[in-house]
């Protein structure tokens, strides 16, 4: 089976190219990286079904081949990898693209999964899985990326946000204080606090939110928005900022509440 796996892999690659050349669409590309030459054969085929463009590998030296020489839309990582470790693996992805990235990851094994999603993953699954959760989540995540490519075209166009004394710059990622002093954030407390910043004092629900930061969606951890708006009202009180710059409207979501000026 290890040796036919690779036959099939390309195969499925090589149908839905065939397809997309006989309609005249572009198919999303996923990469697909498991270990696993059934699981390999059987999201390939299954996606490419539903007019995927699918590549399917073994390990992180093919998955860096083939970032090297082909344009890839989305990625699944199952992080328990035989031979390596899949955590790293999605850290060089971060480090190195911003991908929209599926882990696979084992039922009992909330660790890695919390851990995953830190390092930048967009969503997560659970072994076993139904390839048709598969095939939704993706394109739930591409539908998501699109409207984060909107949100970073916007971005491109300023250089920072001021507000109550403090100064994010957007191009360094940067936040300062009112006394000058520069605050780290994390990419998804970044992408949180852009969010709020392009639409003060209105009310965004957490839907909204998680599309616009590209934070994780699901229903074990629904309440991520909750612990990143947490982390943010810590760094500002750090600070000595006193007023509540992000409230909690009950039911709805939130507001930030100061106005913002634009620097363009």
């Amino acid at each position: 089976m290890a040796t036919l796996a690779p036959v099939m892999d390309l195969q499925a690659d090589m149908n839905t190219q065939a397809h997309a050349a006989r309609t005249g669409t572009s198919l999303a590309h996923v990469l697909a990286i498991d270990d696993d030459p059934i699981l390999r054969a059987a999201v390939a085929d299954y996606l490419g079904q539903h007019e995927f463009r699918v590549t399917a590998v073994a390990d992180g030296r093919a998955m860096q081949a083939v970032l090297a020489g082909e344009v890839v839309d989305l990625i699944v990582l199952d992080l328990k990898l035989q031979t390596e470790d899949g955590m790293a693996l999605a850290r060089r992805l971060r480090e190195e693209s911003t991908i929209p990235l599926i882990m696979l990851t084992g039922r009992s094994e909330e660790a890695d999964r919390v851990m995953g999603l830190e390092l930048g993953a967009d969503d997560y699954l659970t072994k076993p899985f139904s390839p048709r959760e598969l095939l939704a989540r993706i394109r739930a995540l591409l539908r998501r990326s699109r409207m984060q490519e909107t949100v970073a075209d916007g971005l491109a166009r300023i250089r920072a946000y001021r507000f109550a004394g403090w100064e994010l710059g957007v191009r360094l990622r940067r936040l300062k204080s009112p006394t000058g002093e520069t605050v780290a954030l994390t990419n998804s407390e970044f992408n949180l606090l852009a969010a709020f910043l392009a639409a003060p004092q209105r009310v965004l629900s957490r839907e909204q939110l998680l599309d616009l930061s590209r934070l994780h969606n699901d229903e074990v951890y629904d309440r991520s928005i909750d612990v990143q708006v947490g982390r943010l009202r810590r760094k500002f009180k750090s600070k000595g900022t006193r007023a509540q710059l992000i409230r909690t409207e009950r039911g709805a979501g939130y507001v930030f509440t100061v106005e913002v000026e634009t620097v363009r």
